[in-house]
């Protein structure tokens, strides 16, 4: 699963930053139409593609062609920037040739999505939340860091999932911890609870990655 994920050293402090989004804004009394739900595929997906690999140190590794790397930039790129209330990210499948955009069901944002795919195959799942909004629960959660810290709550990462689902928060305690950000933040705050230990500080941030690859959901 991927997050763009906040690591806390033992005393909760931040040690690495998630970057923000531009959200888009609809002209006021004009609701953007709502989109396909439950899931689609691209043109592209009707064709049958053999996987690339290149060979590295005698063992061939899978890796993502060059076409479906650019639909994916051009997703990602626009997603973030012109359909920020739609978009919640994205992962590549490189055995089956192939790409997962979850978002938010709109209209717009599913024309924009068939034309940056161009030939390529690109799966479209509903999620429940735009990476907007978690970035935005992420960013309120981490702000509040010290103060978890402080109270004796352990917090060791919180990340917003890549899948819409919601902001993980990583804690060697999560009853506790649902206990006091639950009452603190709400029970529709979007925040999914899972158990994990203290992280090691990182010395420096680690370098980007490109666009994650995961098995995908549902076939």
């Amino acid at each position: 699963m991927r997050l763009d994920q906040l690591r806390t050293g033992p005393l909760g402090r931040l040690l690495l930053t998630a970057v923000l989004v531009t959200s888009a804004c609809e002209p006021a009394g004009q609701p953007e139409p709502v989109g396909l739900t439950g899931g689609w595929a691209t043109a592209g997906c009707e064709l049958a593609r053999r996987p690339e690999t290149v060979t590295v140190g005698g063992r061939a590794m899978l890796v993502t062609p060059p076409a479906l790397a650019a639909a994916m930039a051009r997703i990602e790129e626009g997603g973030r920037a012109d359909f920020a209330d739609s978009y919640a990210g994205l992962e590549v499948n490189q055995e089956h040739v192939r790409a997962v955009v979850y978002r938010v069901p709109s209209a717009a944002f599913d024309d924009f999505i068939r034309r940056a795919a161009e030939d390529t195959c690109v799966l479209v799942r509903d999620a429940a939340h735009a990476r907007a909004e978690l970035v935005g629960w992420q960013e309120r959660v981490a702000a509040d860091l010290d103060a978890w810290a402080g109270a004796g709550v352990p917090i060791a990462t919180v990340g917003a999932r890549h899948d819409g689902a919601g902001v993980e928060v990583g804690t060697p305690d999560v009853s506790r911890t649902r206990r006091a950000l639950t009452a603190r933040y709400g029970r529709t705050a979007p925040l999914i609870f899972v158990e994990q230990g203290a992280v090691t500080p990182l010395s420096a941030p680690p370098p980007p990655d490109g666009p994650p690859t995961a098995p995908q959901p549902g076939g």
